[in-house]
């Protein structure tokens, strides 16, 4: 199933040289999604992703919500770890959201997610843009999961223990069901936001050498058996 989706992924690529150019500077961003490739039993939105991945990595005209959105994208396949905010423990739903934030935003959210939907502005469903942050109903609870809005319906967000950080589609009928909101931050002005996006992703990607250097070391020995 892996083959098929890295075959499925490669046939959504498009061709030249320009593309040949950001394939090499998106290079980082591959292995994490690689590594969530892996965690999954299938990936019915890689293809969504890899048409999207060079807006999403190279912010420029918003740089501080391309800047969330890329520094959140670059924490895919990361695992869910209840109160985990940080890439090297694993994230739950809000400290995914609250890490993206502060790192590339400046911004420092409440820790529950109920108390981050009275941050910012509220916004329609219709009126969503990327870099939004969408609520939904999973415990009985207004407010009680969040993710980040990709555009197209999409949002990243760290579903639950067993999962990793992921894309899914706002229009599947679970989620569907238990929307209820959208929040739309108001960034603090930095100079350095795409510096603390690229911090921040330096840090996601050396946790996840550390842990592919860990199951090439785990296959290894069971291979000497």
């Amino acid at each position: 199933m892996l083959v098929l989706s890295a075959l499925a992924l490669t046939g959504c690529a498009t061709t030249g040289n320009s593309q040949q150019m950001a394939e090499a500077d998106l290079s980082a961003n591959r292995l994490i999604r690689d590594n969530y490739l892996s965690h999954t039993q299938s990936d019915p939105l890689g293809a969504y992703l890899a048409s999207k991945e060079r807006r999403y990595s190279t912010p420029q005209n918003k740089p501080q919500k391309e800047a969330m959105v890329a520094t959140a994208l670059k924490m895919l396949g990361i695992k869910y770890s209840y109160g985990g905010t940080a890439p090297n423990t694993g994230f739950d739903c809000s400290g995914l959201v609250i890490y993206a934030a502060e790192k590339s935003l400046g911004l420092k959210l409440p820790r529950q997610s109920a108390a981050i939907a009275r941050k910012g502005e509220s916004i329609k469903r219709d009126d969503l843009k990327r870099g939004d942050l969408v609520f939904f109903n999973t415990r009985g609870s207004r407010f009680s999961h969040v993710g980040i809005y990709l555009g197209n319906s999409k949002f990243l967000h760290a579903p639950r223990t067993g999962s990793v950080v992921r894309i899914e589609s706002m229009d599947i009928n679970y989620w569907r069901k238990r929307y209820n909101g959208a929040r739309r931050l108001a960034a603090v002005r930095h100079d350095d936001a795409e510096k603390l996006a690229a911090q921040a992703g330096n840090m996601a990607d050396q946790a996840q050498s550390k842990r592919l250097s860990s199951q090439v070391s785990v296959q290894t020995r069971k291979r000497l058996r």
